[in-house]
């Protein structure tokens, strides 16, 4: 209890902030503060106005984004749209109703076709099961054969 200072003051309001460092504005002040034996600190801001340029290190980061783009997914192959197509014809189906069959939407079934589709292999399993042809590996279109019975 001893080592208390009883005599210190706590300033609270205007006066405390009055002991802070002043942040000074161009560069006479910063100069006159180094004449004068000051602490001076200098930080560069970067950003400061919304009209300004990023400069040279925004620049940089652009030129490593554009660098860094990831390619946008491979399409699915139009002789796989065909071979849908084709299947589905000859089954005498819609493609809604080949969506129902399929548990999908209908423009589903119109982008596979199409060849604008993201391949979903999940997709394609039920796809050859319905309409009983092969979409995926070698010889797509051909006969779905299952494996032999003895």
């Amino acid at each position: 209890m001893g080592d208390q200072e009883w005599d210190s003051v706590t300033y609270i309001g205007q006066k405390a902030n009055s002991r802070h460092s002043n942040t000074a504005r161009s560069n006479s002040e910063i100069n006159a503060a180094r004449r004068s034996g000051g602490v001076v600190s200098t930080d560069k801001k970067y950003g400061a106005g919304a009209n300004k340029a990023l400069g040279t290190e925004g620049q940089r980061l652009a030129k490593i984004d554009r660098e860094n783009e990831v390619a946008p997914p491979p399409k699915i192959d139009l002789s796989v749209g065909k071979a849908i197509s084709k299947a589905r014809g000859e089954k005498g189906l819609t493609q809604k109703d080949l969506a129902v069959k399929v548990n999908e939407k209908s423009n589903i079934i119109n982008d596979y076709e199409m060849g604008r589709a993201v391949p979903n292999q999940q997709l394609l399993g039920k796809l050859e099961r319905s309409l009983g042809v092969k979409l995926r590996g070698k010889d797509i279109g051909s006969p779905l054969g299952g494996p032999k019975k003895k």
